[in-house]
């Protein structure tokens, strides 16, 4: 980057005369001989949204010990025009009592608001909206449309190490259990975690992932529920001269407190590559 290479007197100058703007951040800690490993936390969300004529496709695939239901998912993410718009959607699959189909669709869009993936803070808040395309007949879905909102919030705290933080609320109004009663129902999520650069295409990390949410049990009757894990992973990066890079992951998901007991596996796949010339 420019800055490293400018001397120290011209980069005094440079500071006193810079605006105080979400551009004018601390350098990025990443390596730029090849693409480094960032937009691909497993349970959260980071914040970095994705560089122009960049695509992501996002495959994830959760299990619970004891039980053969299953939880999976196909995400997309576009860059609007540059980094400062992002929309996305969330295609979920559900396995349960032995029937596996689709879940509600999620349409997501995200605001670069500070910072990016080459700066020491970024944040980007993103809001949704759920689509009932799920049969909550058989409990794969809400039977109604509702809203999200969620706020990321990355850190780089040095090289070896960055964290990432969310927190977000959902709204359901009207949504249906699988009896078919209604009520409008919340729920709240935090989130955090801590990644380790071992090597510039391996990294670790643990999330911890707490929620709190309403189920509707009866009409205009809701009960609250917590749940929380914390799942330690592994992620790589395979980057080819094409641009497309590759990152699989896998983590133990771990139930504690009102979750304890729980276990499972997760695991996480990752295509990023170029569509159009413009791109990395």
């Amino acid at each position: 980057m420019f800055l490293r290479e400018m001397t120290a007197r011209n980069l005094l100058v440079l500071l006193a005369l810079a605006p105080a703007s979400a551009n004018a951040q601390v350098p990025s800690t990443k390596p730029s001989a090849s693409p480094g490993i960032q937009d691909n936390s497993f349970l959260m969300e980071e914040a970095y949204n994705q560089e122009q004529g960049i695509v992501q496709h996002i495959t994830t695939f959760r299990t619970r010990r004891g039980s053969s239901d299953f939880d999976a998912s196909f995400t997309q993410e576009w860059p609007v025009g540059g980094i400062t718009h992002q929309v996305s959607y969330d295609l979920p699959f559900i396995r349960s009592a032995r029937e596996t189909g689709l879940g509600d669709l999620r349409i997501n869009y995200r605001h670069q608001l500070l910072g990016s993936g080459e700066t020491r803070l970024a944040i980007a808040p993103r809001l949704s909206v759920t689509f009932p395309t799920g049969d909550w007949k058989k409990g794969r879905g809400t039977g109604t449309a509702g809203i999200e909102t969620m706020l990321p919030v990355s850190y780089v705290l040095s090289p070896l190490f960055t964290t990432h933080s969310n927190a977000g609320l959902a709204f359901t109004p009207s949504a249906r259990n699988d009896a078919g009663a209604r009520a409008d129902s919340y729920a709240l999520t935090l989130a955090q975690s801590v990644i380790v650069t071992a090597h510039p295409n391996i990294q670790f990390l643990v999330e911890t992932v707490y929620s709190r949410e309403q189920s509707v049990i009866a009409e205009n009757s809701t009960e609250w529920s917590d749940d929380l894990v914390i799942a330690p992973g592994v992620r790589g990066a395979l980057n080819f001269a094409s641009g497309l890079q590759i990152v699989p992951g896998l983590a133990i998901p771990i139930g504690a407190g009102p979750s304890s007991g729980d276990r499972g596996v997760f695991f996480y796949l990752s295509f990023e590559h170029p569509f159009t010339r413009t791109g990395r």
